[in-house]
């Protein structure tokens, strides 16, 4: 599965909603990642089922930095700049807040879909 801004599989829509999360979450748990470690990290984690695509990926990670969420670091790493991401002070506290959230979500959905195993 693909997150991606044009063509949307239908269930892509439910990760879509949860990727600046799940790109915070990652970063912290690894404090600092470039965007391709990103893409690969979900990739592995959800064993080729969730592939994030750069057209999803650069604008979220853009639009986290611009609401100080996260900061940027550029190191040349051979001889080409690589730009790492890590979660601002801010960051952290509203990864903790989204987690809570999609957690919530999470358990009221499973609640929805299938009350019987609902604790």
């Amino acid at each position: 599965m693909y997150i991606c801004e044009k063509d949307f599989m239908k269930s892509s829509q439910l990760y879509k909603g949860s990727l600046n999360t799940i790109i915070m979450k990652l970063l912290e748990e690894n404090g600092r990642m470039y965007g391709y470690e990103i893409t690969k990290k979900v990739k592995e984690i959800t064993k080729g089922e969730l592939k994030i695509t750069e057209g999803a990926l650069y604008p979220a990670l853009h639009k986290l930095e611009a609401e100080g969420f996260l900061e940027v670091e550029v190191e040349k790493v051979d001889n080409r700049l690589r730009k790492y991401y890590k979660l601002t002070e801010s960051g952290t506290t509203e990864t903790v807040n989204r987690l809570s959230e999609l957690e919530e979500f999470i358990r009221n959905m499973q609640t929805l879909v299938n009350p019987k195993l609902s604790y």
